[in-house]
């Protein structure tokens, strides 16, 4: 073997060993070449492909699927893992024992589904998101809720087949593929007091004695002129556009075809530009992440994967929330923005972009929501979740159940199931058990930035200068660099020193929103 090549962990490695460490990573990045060539597939199909195209796109993405478990529940894989498994120069280092862990647990949780069942998860989910499509353009779940049906029936058997832990259920095995070791029981201990503090603090802010500027809403901002600014703050916050492209997708998105190609979606509207620049820096968070991770050396193993959805959300949010609805954001974004927008800002001061993007009012769809109420619609999505897996909501019944939390949680009466249960695109993609993910990783982002603010007191000071590589450089050391060396739960404590807590996300919205609204 190439020594060259051969991790500096594994190099006290028997010979045996190092031999069967090097065909371990060759079988995980040829797996990860076919699983990449799906996800070219899958954001072709939801970028560029053409509507008539999606039953053979269904075909193809069950093949690729088909081939990547191949390879991925190979029994000699298996036999090299637990080979290495018995030298303790690998095991016991800090990285290559980590990395380790990761494939023993990705292995095994890969032999356990059938293949037959994912090339039925590939195929349903294509097909599934087509009709989504459709039903949403029509506001009609009716339309799609055949596909959902046989999406949950699917998730329903997959989890089966990965088994519930002793201590927990069964939607459990679905959240372990989003967020690595976590249960329900954790996420309901994180839920529960942030509904808490939430609730109050939101009725606050209803009744408060001051409403921030909507002079925001007066603004009309043309599309070309949007994308050439989405374009400018994306690569001056760090995105790297040699490796990768912004487009437009009905739900933005970011995916990873492998080292050097990480591409982002946004989506424009003439009277909301300040969303499709929060919504770009939100998916360039999400890429800068995984333009960060060690892939060039390690693309297909765990030590170059991330760490998890809730850990890639924070990345997202930091970006977005942090950095990009914060005044400082808007004291350099709004005089860098006139050689894009010409006069169609002019009279809009950095002031009133900074009220306007925080407002906090409760809006029906998920991603147009602001910081506060935006966890109500995630927590309404988990209660959802796990009845459907538990057996104690039907699917037809979900427009009502959906309709009904609204209702109660933030006081809105749905009008149509565009606005309702058809807004997200996950179920149609078979992600059962990712949205709790998205108040994880809120969470982490808050207590992010507090440690990041500790280590680099001038941070606001160099957002208002347009200065954001210290910051790029703070999360690749803190986070990025680390793969999935350290499960969420501890790359928190590492980053920030404290367990994840809901904490900083109240300092974070009573700080920031107490002027706004004139609150003590």
């Amino acid at each position: 073997m190439d020594t060259a090549t051969t991790p500096q962990g594994a190099m006290g490695a028997t010979a045996e060993a190092q031999t069967a460490y090097a065909e371990i990573r060759k079988s995980l990045r040829d797996a990860s070449i076919l699983s990449t060539v799906g996800t070219l597939l899958s954001w072709d199909q939801e970028v560029l492909m053409p509507a008539d195209a999606g039953a053979f796109r269904a075909e193809q993405l069950a093949a690729m699927s088909k081939l990547s478990h191949q390879r991925r529940t190979d029994p000699r894989l298996g036999e090299r893992i637990a080979l290495c498994e018995t030298d303790s120069a690998l095991t016991s280092d800090a990285q290559e024992g980590a990395n380790l862990r990761e494939i023993r647990r990705e292995f095994d949780r890969a032999t356990k589904l059938p293949s037959d069942l994912v090339v039925a998860l590939a195929q349903t989910s294509s097909l599934a998101m087509e009709a989504w499509k459709e039903a949403r353009a029509r506001s009609d779940f009716a339309l799609f809720e055949p596909h959902l049906t046989r999406i949950i029936e699917l998730s329903k058997e997959q989890a089966h087949c990965w088994g519930a832990p002793e201590d927990g259920e069964l939607y459990d095995a679905l959240l372990d593929e989003y967020e690595p070791g976590a249960r329900c029981a954790d996420v309901e201990r994180m839920f529960t007091p942030l509904r808490e503090r939430l609730a109050p603090f939101i009725s606050e802010v209803a009744s408060a004695p001051r409403s921030p500027s909507e002079a925001i809403d007066k603004i009309r901002a043309p599309i070309d002129a949007q994308k050439a600014f989405c374009h400018f703050i994306s690569e001056a916050v760090g995105y790297d556009f040699s490796a990768g492209r912004l487009d437009v997708s009905t739900h933005p998105f970011t995916e990873s075809m492998g080292p050097r190609d990480v591409r982002i979606t946004t989506r424009y509207s003439e009277a909301h530009f300040a969303d499709a620049s929060l919504t770009t820096l939100h998916e360039v968070g999400h890429a800068m992440y995984e333009q960060g991770l060690p892939t060039q050396d390690r693309f297909g193993e765990p030590i170059g994967t991330y760490a998890s959805l809730g850990a890639h959300e924070s990345q997202s949010r930091l970006w977005e929330n942090q950095i990009g609805r914060s005044l400082a954001f808007w004291t350099w974004a709004l005089p860098a923005s006139r050689k894009f927008f010409g006069g169609a800002l002019a009279g809009l001061s950095p002031q009133q972009a900074f009220e306007g993007v925080n407002r906090v009012r409760p809006h029906f769809i998920r991603v147009e929501s602001d910081e506060a109420t935006y966890h109500l619609h995630i927590m309404l999505r988990f209660d959802l979740e796990r009845a459907l897996i538990r057996g104690e909501l039907n699917v037809a019944d979900i427009p009502g159940a959906w309709n009904e939390r609204m209702k109660r949680d933030l006081g809105l009466v749905v009008p149509d199931d565009r606005l309702g249960c058809l807004q997200d695109i996950h179920w149609s993609m078979g992600a059962v058990g990712y949205f709790p993910t998205y108040t994880i990783g809120s969470l982490l982002a808050c207590q992010l930035w507090e440690a990041l603010v500790r280590d680099i007191p001038d941070a606001r000071t160099l957002v208002e200068k347009g200065e954001f590589a210290p910051l790029l450089a703070w999360t690749r050391t803190n986070v990025h660099t680390h793969g999935r060396r350290y499960r969420t739960d501890e790359l928190c404590e590492r980053a920030t020193g404290a367990p994840l807590s809901h904490e900083p996300l109240m300092r974070h919205l009573r700080s920031k929103l107490g002027p706004i609204y004139g609150l003590s």
